[in-house]
């Protein structure tokens, strides 16, 4: 029996891969123990518990940018966190912590150090954290889900899919899935996200070019997001949600999708095959257009600026690439070829060989 403490959250990006990697400890090893570690802020307060999977909480401490109170209170109050960390994993002789990144995981890997528990370090994006950095320069195995992802000797596995979309990777019933949706289950199919905040670029956009899809022929899928303003529309060829709690048949019910290029999409995308247009996120450190990176470059996927995301790029450039079978079938080989369906197994294998 071996106990592991999962440290992450704050995003579903980090979310998703640890509660993955918890699936897949207790497939392995029932008579393991596992507890995640996060903040009463994040995702992980409503997706760990929903899991099944009991949640150790500390304070959420953001690195101090400036000089403040909080700057001046942060050291003390980080050491707190750490040493709350330590006494876990001693009250309940901890093996191995295994951080995705987020508040939690640098408390946790200071706490593990200093207890000598071995540290294994999963970085979902292809640009590396600061929490996973640190981590990573006293790990004794790190797991990297873009081949590209700049941390020292790191092993690439993959991202830890969740079992629904590792089920679609093994078999995607895309006339039933379209039919969930009240789509028509014989009509090519283009699935639009922005992710569960949306993206107003993209929906702004797709809606503009309504007509023209229609008339190409593609029926939409329009995940909106929960910041949007747009009402749901059930139509023929058209149907717009703002949330979607199956993404598992929204993946398998389509033949190419417009995303952002988060790590999970990306992921999740490639390792089922799904050929995509991604718009990278233009705010922030970049990541997401790194994300990406290996994907374009092997022809699963393409990318384009925000601000040429438009209708006239979806006129050009989209319906062209939808309305061409030989093209899709060319660019969702590729996808699959540079996607990883067991990346859970992999992690979980890494995890294994430090213990």
């Amino acid at each position: 029996m071996t106990n592991f403490l999962l440290a992450g959250g704050g995003t579903a990006g980090h979310v998703n891969p640890l509660l993955a990697l918890a699936a897949a400890i207790k497939q392995d090893s029932p008579s393991s123990k596992v507890w995640a570690l996060g903040t009463a802020e994040g995702l992980e307060a409503k997706l760990v518990p929903a899991a099944g999977v009991e949640l150790i909480t500390i304070e959420r401490l953001p690195f101090p940018r400036k000089i403040s109170g909080y700057a001046l209170s942060f050291p003390l109050r980080f050491l707190r966190a750490i040493r709350s960390v330590e006494n876990f994993i001693k009250a309940n002789q901890i093996d191995v912590i295994v951080g995705f990144g987020g508040y939690a995981s640098a408390p946790a890997y200071l706490a593990a150090k200093r207890c000598g528990v071995a540290i294994v370090v999963h970085e979902a994006n292809a640009l590396p954290g600061w929490a996973n950095k640190l981590g990573a320069k006293s790990a004794e195995a790190v797991g990297v889900a873009f081949k590209s992802t700049p941390l020292p000797n790191a092993s690439f596995v993959g991202m830890p899919l969740r079992e629904s979309i590792e089920a679609v990777a093994d078999y995607a019933d895309r006339e039933s899935a379209r039919l969930h949706f009240g789509l028509d289950p014989d009509t090519v199919t283009l699935l639009v996200t922005g992710g569960s905040l949306g993206a107003k670029r993209i929906n702004d956009t797709i809606v503009q070019s309504r007509k023209v899809l229609s008339a190409a022929g593609i029926q939409v899928l329009h995940i909106v997001g929960g910041r949007s303003d747009l009402e749901e529309i059930h139509e023929k060829d058209y149907v717009r949600i703002a949330y979607c709690d199956r993404m598992d048949l929204a993946i398998a019910a389509s033949s190419f999708a417009v995303s952002r290029a988060g790590a999970s999409t990306v992921s999740e995308f490639a390792a089922v095959g799904l050929p995509a247009v991604y718009v990278p996120y233009p705010v922030g450190n970049g990541e997401q257009r790194f994300n990406v990176a290996d994907i374009e470059a092997a022809g699963g996927g393409l990318v384009v600026a925000d601000a040429d995301f438009d209708a006239a790029f979806v006129a050009t450039q989209l319906v062209p690439l939808i309305s061409s079978s030989k093209a899709l079938a060319d660019m969702s080989k590729k996808a699959r070829q540079n996607g990883v369906a067991d990346g859970a197994a992999r992690l979980l294998a890494l995890v294994k060989s430090v213990l």
